[in-house]
């Protein structure tokens, strides 16, 4: 079945079997492989994108039911230069990056989050991480990269 996409912007456009997993479309069909599977069964958050600005678990979505959707991923989580964008750039400012497996999840979790609450506190950001799962337990630093990206998106650096 052929699936029509717009991916971090771009249109796109794959033929897929009717029950490959949208994480699988992206990584396989269309070479984007910042999305991470993690324990494929939507408990880890790792394989996190945005579908029409939502955090939806990418290992739980068939590819055909995304069709005409947004779709954003980590790749897409830059900033409008091709740079570093706010979130991906706190995780560097605060050390939020472990073995890395993990945060492209908490990127796009964390984008999604700080449009409807751009100044959280830190609770806040602890409750807005909860969903994601992170096995190097960098907790403390992630949470800082919630704060750190609420600032620089703030404009308050």
């Amino acid at each position: 079945m052929k699936v029509t996409l717009t991916v971090n912007g771009v249109p796109r456009t794959a033929d897929v079997e009717p029950r490959r997993l949208l994480a699988d479309a992206l990584r396989h069909d269309l070479g984007l492989t910042g999305t991470h599977l993690g324990c494929e069964h939507g408990v880890c958050g790792s394989c996190t994108v945005l579908v029409d600005g939502r955090p939806m678990r990418s290992c739980l979505m068939f590819a055909v039911s995304a069709e005409g959707a947004e779709i954003t991923t980590v790749e897409g989580c830059r900033s409008p230069d091709g740079g570093l964008g706010h979130v991906q750039q706190a995780f560097v400012d605060c050390h939020g990056l472990q073995c890395g497996f993990c945060t492209p999840g908490f990127v796009t979790t964390i984008t999604a989050y700080l449009r409807e609450n751009p100044d959280p506190t830190e609770e806040e950001a602890r409750e807005a991480i909860g969903g994601n799962l992170c096995r190097c337990t960098g907790y403390q630093n992630i949470v800082k990269s919630v704060l750190r990206a609420a600032e620089l998106q703030r404009g308050a650096v």
